[in-house]
């Protein structure tokens, strides 16, 4: 008896190319999952569009008119379990999560970085990779937790700076290796092979190391 299909739910607040990485994945059949709903907390966004063209439902949530970050958090959470989701994915969503969002769906909640975590949580990671003179810069997945961008890290691509690189040129490069990475750990997550405690990620029933494994 085939198991039933995983059901996947992403949130943005942007273009959501990652979004289109996902959607891409389970066309082509590596990745065995359906995307049950897509969310924003902005309406009118390019990701949006993405969806409806790729026939998934879709939801905007604004994060304005909320008495606290925990009462918007609150909302969110009940609007994506009604997707019934296996797994959510974060896929530049622009908000920090707080614990009443974050701890019922702790194990099955992913999030990408554009960085080499624990390096350069937060935002605009590419610019201050360059200012720090890194050789290499590169993409982080990992399961979220209650603190910003500090989950459990599953897997790392890297890229290397280049002295004529600028915050764009750096980013664009990143995002190749992004759109690689997430479907991928989507697809361990989907076959059973990916799980998390509480401080570590476990891929095969292998502990994984601090920053993951790497991806060629």
């Amino acid at each position: 008896m085939a198991m039933a299909r995983k059901r996947l739910v992403i949130l943005i607040s942007g273009s959501g190319s990652n979004l289109q990485a996902i959607i891409d994945a389970t066309r082509s059949g590596s990745l065995d999952a359906d995307i049950a709903g897509v969310l924003s907390n902005k309406a009118g966004v390019l990701g949006l569009q993405r969806a409806e063209q790729a026939g998934i439902p879709t939801q905007v949530l604004p994060h304005h008119g909320y008495a606290s970050r925990e009462d918007y958090d609150a909302a969110l959470l009940a609007a994506v379990q009604q997707y019934a989701p296996d797994l959510v994915l974060l896929a530049g969503f622009m908000r920090i999560l707080t614990p009443v969002f974050v701890a019922p769906l702790y194990g099955k909640l992913l999030n990408i970085h554009p960085s080499l975590l624990p390096k350069y949580p937060g935002l605009h990671t590419h610019q201050r990779a360059i200012d720090a003179g890194d050789s290499e810069a590169g993409v982080t997945v990992h399961f979220v937790s209650a603190e910003l961008d500090a989950g459990p890290i599953i897997a790392q691509a890297r890229v290397p700076v280049l002295p004529s690189d600028t915050a764009d040129t750096l980013a664009a490069r990143v995002l190749v290796q992004e759109h690689r990475l997430y479907p991928l750990v989507a697809r361990w997550f989907c076959e059973g092979r990916l799980r998390c405690d509480a401080q570590h990620a476990w891929l095969d029933n292998t502990l994984l190391p601090e920053h993951g494994t790497s991806l060629p």
